[in-house]
């Protein structure tokens, strides 16, 4: 079968088909590429799996369609500007072996298209369906195979930002996880001032800095992070955070069977720490407490690349938050269609609730001074205690409505967490002198 790719058409036609039936586009891409169905659908286009009828053996690949959903042409003009971006990155990065190698760059009847290698396998959303949750053993493999790949795009200073199960697919031929949909990532350049981009990743997975618009090599790794606990507990991401205590509740939903050691509870702690500065900073420190006392070798590729993570500036640019939805999308929807992306891809109310990640703790204050406090109330007691006892020879009604009147300013305060028994003395106080200030006005009528 043969797909058209006129996005107004789609028809199958048949295998050996040159043109579509029934618009009469060009079905094969540079004349070499066939598409046969669709696998991926966003809101910047669409991705389809192919063949390759270049080389015998036709082997799958995969074409990736730029079809923004605004005609707008600053819109068009950004979106392809990032479509020819990716393009770049892949060709760049296609050189490590878990990583898709880029095949081609076109355009196509007035559209961009990129073929990027096909990995055959499951990606780690499907293997969790299939196969139930991860221990800890598949967990250390699962750091260290993606943590390679880490350390091989941070020191091309690029940021991937969008990293989830459903972005990591395990190759059926090695076995190796390959990372997978860098059309979320961009490059970290600090010297870059006042430049505004709107692709951030997926939202129950991303960095509180990255949903401020701050991402960093370290939001990656609060994003492995997230992918592990996941990975571990088969719950949403969302329920695993308790905004009552403003932490990570991920051990309450281990299973009994699948205990795992402080060590490693230790390092998926650091790895999705809110703060930055109490968080993993590079992959080197993250391999160095999996694999303590072993001496890590420098890969080969890095030697004239690699270079520590600059310091972030303050004034470093902002991008608008957009969370995305499936691994197609190029995660670039402008602010005004934020609501459409948000459709499908939102938790439950119930659950949505629990992501205040990037909400800080509320400030607990104490009194400047409590011997000012002290005084205060020892001032106020001395009118107060006098003015009672003055009452108790007169009429009991007053006594009650003084003391009445005390316990509920009190009681005020004390929800308002002021001290209760100043106000209690002035409490006193105000009603005795209101009292005086009533019989005065009624001896004079």
């Amino acid at each position: 079968m043969s797909l058209c790719l006129a996005p107004d058409c789609l028809s199958k036609n048949a295998t050996e088909a040159k043109f579509c039936q029934k618009c009469g586009s060009k079905l094969l891409l540079q004349d070499r590429y066939r598409a046969i169905k669709i696998i991926g659908q966003g809101g910047f286009g669409k991705t389809f799996l192919a063949r390759d009828e270049a080389k015998p053996s036709q082997p799958y690949c995969v074409i990736k369609q730029s079809l923004p959903d605004s005609q707008e042409p600053e819109y068009l003009e950004k979106a392809s500007k990032l479509f020819r971006r990716e393009a770049q990155r892949l060709d760049e990065l296609g050189a490590h072996s878990q990583i898709p190698e880029l095949l081609s760059y076109c355009n196509h009847e007035g559209r961009q298209y990129l073929v990027q290698e096909y990995i055959d396998g499951k990606n780690l959303a499907e293997e969790l369906a299939l196969n139930g949750v991860f221990n800890e053993q598949e967990i250390r493999a699962f750091l260290l195979d993606i943590l390679s790949i880490l350390q091989f795009i941070h020191a091309k200073q690029v940021i991937h930002r969008d990293i989830k199960p459903e972005n990591i697919i395990r190759r059926l031929r090695d076995n190796k996880l390959v990372l997978v949909d860098f059309g979320a990532s961009k490059e970290f350049n600090q010297t870059v001032m006042g430049y505004t981009s709107c692709i951030v990743g997926t939202a129950q997975y991303a960095a509180p800095e990255q949903l401020r618009g701050e991402s960093r090599f370290s939001s990656d790794l609060y994003s492995l992070g997230v992918t592990c606990l996941h990975l571990l507990t088969n719950i949403n991401p969302f329920d695993l955070f308790s905004t009552a205590e403003n932490d990570w509740v991920w051990r309450e939903y281990l299973a009994a069977n699948n205990p795992i050691s402080d060590e490693l509870g230790k390092v998926l702690d650091k790895l999705v720490q809110q703060a930055i500065k109490k968080r993993y900073q590079s992959v080197e420190e993250v391999l160095a407490d999996l694999n303590p006392g072993s001496n890590q070798v420098k890969p080969s590729w890095s030697e004239s690349t690699s270079t520590p993570p600059p310091p972030v500036d303050p004034k470093y640019r902002q991008e608008n938050i957009q969370p995305t939805a499936t691994p197609s999308q190029d995660f670039d929807k402008l602010i005004q269609n934020l609501d459409k992306t948000w459709k499908g891809v939102q938790p439950p109310p119930a659950s949505r609730e629990k992501i205040t990640p990037v909400t800080p703790s509320p400030i607990k204050t104490t009194p400047k001074n409590d011997g000012t406090l002290a005084t205060l109330r020892i001032i106020a007691g001395f009118f107060a205690i006098p003015m009672i006892l003055s009452l108790l020879d007169g009429s009991i009604g007053a006594v009650i409505f003084i003391g009445f009147i005390a316990f509920i300013c009190a009681n005020i305060a004390k929800n308002k967490k002021r001290d209760f028994w100043l106000w209690f003395f002035l409490g006193c106080l105000f009603s005795f002198l209101t009292l005086i200030l009533i019989s005065v006005l009624l001896t004079r009528i």
